[in-house]
């Protein structure tokens, strides 16, 4: 060994630690960075205004941020462990636990909405998406209370269908306009036709007095609209202004009771829904358009039964769904009548309702097991039932159909209708 070789090795002994500290100093400066990436990472994790939550395959909670947290009303540190269906609604929990097989079985994203229960204040409304983490057998789940948004929703149906409920009321109003001009009309004929004979100063009598029934019962569904309107709805959107005004004080003042003070509006909104939705089907059954005639009046038949305790047969002929709208109306009426004059006057136990093919048509029969009456005591009677009569004829011959009754002690009373598919001359 020569002098020069310690000299040599102490060389590369001083560049080799040179090396050393520089990568030392690389890896500092990249630990550094990690660690504010890291930093970033779980301030953004934390502080997202989505929920986020780290699942296992069992639904149990591994991981959850400050707004997931929130969004189940405890801390952090009592979440996790616990099987997040405990906290959703029970109806909800089978649809949440099939969804998240779905997401470790097939590895793909999946979506969803449940309702989550909270003391004092109602359930809330929340959109979630699960995903499995890359590398491993965990979901991450992300959710969203779209509460709000479902509460808008809500109550935008309420407004259209109240704006339904004043179109209705508008053609009632029309309705019964022309109808006081008919009997302006029958006014003046009454004064031209003075000459007449007595007979025929009768009929004129009668059919004005026909005319003043049916402006009453119009008056009366009238005025029975207007305070449902205003004793229901109208108290009911009331309650709802009040609790939207406390819902923007406590948006300003207390921004955290905010999800307490939504409840009592959703209830409300849905009371609110139900009453609308019924006027609706007492102006017009929507199943008569959407779904036709049949359904129609087996739905009518079902609600009928239950309210007024009656044994009700129903039986009909497909065919009848080829006719146009008007008819199919006027079949439906005449069974409301019908029923209608069963229950205040017959006493009856069993009612058939059918509807069967005839030549060139279909025939509508309603025969029941109740009282009868003279037919020849009913024209000259002025009761309701005779009206009703009229009224089921008078439908019935608009559409060129045929009206007829048949009543006879101990065997009851039978109504049929006889109306064609094609369109007859008048």
């Amino acid at each position: 060994m020569g002098a020069d070789d310690p000299q040599r090795l102490v060389h590369e002994l001083q560049v080799h630690q040179l090396e050393l500290e520089m990568q030392n100093e690389e890896l500092q400066k990249a630990r550094s960075a990690m660690e504010a990436s890291l930093a970033k990472y779980s301030e953004l994790y934390d502080f997202a205004p989505v929920g986020y939550f780290t699942l296992n395959r069992a639904g149990v909670i591994c991981e959850c941020n400050l707004a997931g947290a929130s969004l189940l009303g405890l801390v952090r540190s009592a979440l996790v462990k616990r099987r997040f269906a405990t906290f959703i609604a029970v109806d909800d929990r089978a649809t949440f636990l099939a969804l998240l097989g779905r997401v470790f079985d097939q590895a793909t994203m999946q979506e969803g909405d449940l309702r989550l229960p909270r003391a004092g204040a109602g359930t809330l409304d929340l959109r979630i998406r699960c995903n499995l983490s890359a590398g491993s057998e965990r979901c991450q789940m992300a959710v969203v209370d779209i509460t709000e948004r479902r509460l808008a929703e809500r109550a935008e149906i309420v407004r259209r269908q109240l704006e339904l409920m004043t179109a209705a009321n508008q053609v009632l109003e029309s309705e019964i306009a022309r109808r006081r001009k008919v009997e302006g009309a029958l006014k003046s004929s009454e004064l031209r036709a003075r000459g007449l004979l007595g007979e025929s100063q009768r009929m004129q009598a009668q059919l004005r007095e026909y005319s003043r029934r049916i402006l009453r019962v119009q008056e009366d569904q009238r005025a029975a609209i207007s305070r449902d309107l205003h004793d229901r709805v109208g108290q009911l959107l009331v309650a709802i202004n009040i609790h939207l005004t406390a819902f923007a004080d406590a948006a300003v003042r207390q921004p955290q009771s905010i999800k307490r003070s939504i409840g009592p509006i959703l209830k409300l909104l849905e009371e609110s829904a139900e009453q609308v939705h019924r006027f609706a089907r007492e102006l017009r059954p929507a199943s008569l358009d959407d779904l036709g005639l049949i359904p129609a009046l087996a739905a009518y038949l079902r609600v009928f039964r239950k309210r007024k305790d009656l044994r009700i047969e129903f039986a009909a002929f497909e065919g009848v769904e080829a006719m146009d709208s008007d008819k199919r109306m006027v079949l439906y009426r005449v069974v409301q009548e019908a029923l209608t004059n069963v229950v205040k006057h017959a006493n009856a136990t069993r009612v058939n309702v059918s509807i069967f093919k005839a030549p060139g048509g279909v025939c509508l029969e309603i025969s029941d097991n109740g009282k009868a009456f003279n037919l020849r005591q009913l024209a000259d009677d002025e009761s309701n039932q005779r009206l009703g009569m009229i009224g089921m004829r008078e439908r019935v011959e608009m559409v060129g159909g045929r009206f007829h009754v048949v009543s006879k002690a101990g065997r009851g009373t039978k109504v049929q209708a006889e109306i064609p598919f094609a369109a007859t001359v008048q």
